[in-house]
């Protein structure tokens, strides 16, 4: 058991899953004192494999989304392999899985037949690319093709080029975020039930919900919003814009901001401009507006001119890389960054203050595995394999 003071500290959760949305998930239960046990297949999370980069053995990807829990590696196909997971379950208070839909029901571990009878107060969270049914129930879901799916490529990208995929795992990590969410949802009602439950969290249920604005758009108008860059579809100016270093994103929310933005760039005659006296005309005189604009800021490096901006009101931020974030000083200040040894990891965003997060270990490395702590039966070691089996 982790040192006491996390939010979630005495809540047991088994974790069977693998790659990037279970994960994502349980790391930040663990990140909040709950006691993770991750079980992996005797080949390992494929994502151990997906580098370069590595650490020792095992990529940076995966050392991403598995810290502060503790691993056994499990042969679920075989009955002494989920022999473990029925003695796992007796101390558990949440099941988070992701296999195809019907793999636990074929294995005798169905949620409503099985589990829920014999652990009434567990909570069972089920992360698929579809749900179990429906015309795509039981289908695999991947990132990238539930982007493709749902419509997020549809609107990413510039107006005249190919739909693009969004440059990070979105509907993995937003999909990772709401099954904690209903975990946490869950949690809470059965200390007034004293029930568990069962949660459907789907890749393509997470995908579509994504599609703010463009749902209601769609739902006002009958017909999609193209394609728009940097550019917001329904504000301006709200979009990237060029200076003297590198691009300048303007977030300009309102006609006061606008009026604040041309006076700081001796724009005074713009705000009065018919063309540009609200949202709407802005919206209707784009390329008008961001030529004037971009005249301007020909004169400023955005990293000198966005602070002096947002002082006094304007949203706004140079366009930075990854390297620049790392490096910044806000990065440091708000503690986002997390080094043990040669690990290094993204900090929790939920900062509470009295149960903060806390950050004991990165998961083993090797394809060995650790012996946790719980439960407390013999363990003993199956060198051929690599695995943790229980004592005969």
């Amino acid at each position: 058991m982790r040192p006491a003071g996390g939010a979630l500290h005495g809540v047991r959760v088994l974790d069977l899953s693998r790659v990037l949305g279970g994960p994502y998930c349980s790391q930040a239960l663990a990140d909040h004192g709950a006691d993770v046990i991750k079980l992996e297949p005797p080949s390992g999370d494929e994502t151990r494999g997906w580098g370069p980069p590595f650490l020792e053995n095992t990529a940076w990807y995966f050392e991403g989304v598995n810290r502060n829990k503790r691993a056994i590696c499990v042969d679920l196909s075989q009955a002494a392999g989920r022999d473990i997971v029925w003695q796992l379950l007796e101390q558990a208070d949440v099941l988070l899985e992701n296999f195809k839909p019907g793999t636990l029901a074929r294995w005798g571990m169905d949620y409503a037949r099985d589990l829920a009878p014999r652990f009434p107060r567990l909570i069972h969270c089920a992360v698929t690319g579809f749900g179990a049914d429906g015309p795509l129930g039981g289908l695999p879901g991947y990132d990238a093709a539930i982007q493709a799916m749902t419509g997020l490529m549809s609107v990413n990208g510039e107006r005249d080029g190919p739909p693009l995929r969004v440059g990070l795992p979105v509907v993995d990590m937003v999909t990772g975020l709401n099954a904690l969410s209903g975990i946490l949802l869950a949690l809470y009602e059965r200390e007034r039930s004293g029930l568990g439950q069962s949660l459907d969290i789907a890749l393509y249920d997470c995908g579509v919900s994504l599609l703010h604005p463009h749902l209601p758009n769609y739902f006002g108008t009958g017909h999609a919003t193209p394609r728009s860059g940097n550019a917001h579809p329904n504000i301006a100016p709200y979009d990237s814009y060029r200076t003297a270093s590198v691009p300048l994103y303007l977030a300009v929310g309102n006609d006061r901001q606008f009026a604040r933005l041309c006076q700081l760039l001796d724009l005074p005659t713009l705000p009065g401009d018919p063309r540009f006296i609200d949202n709407r005309s802005r919206c209707a005189h784009r390329p008008q507006l961001k030529q004037a604009l971009e005249t301007a800021l020909q004169a400023y490096r955005a990293e000198e001119l966005a602070p002096y901006l947002l002082r006094d009101g304007v949203p706004c931020a140079p366009v930075q890389g990854v390297e620049q974030v790392v490096a910044h000083p806000h990065t440091a200040y708000r503690q986002l960054l997390v080094e043990m040894g040669p690990y290094r990891g993204t900090a929790s965003p939920i900062k509470l203050s009295r149960t903060p997060a806390r950050y004991d270990t990165p998961l083993r490395r090797s394809g060995r595995t650790t012996v946790p702590c719980w439960p407390s039966w013999a363990m003993r070691r199956h060198s051929s394999r690599r695995c943790w089996m229980p004592e005969r």
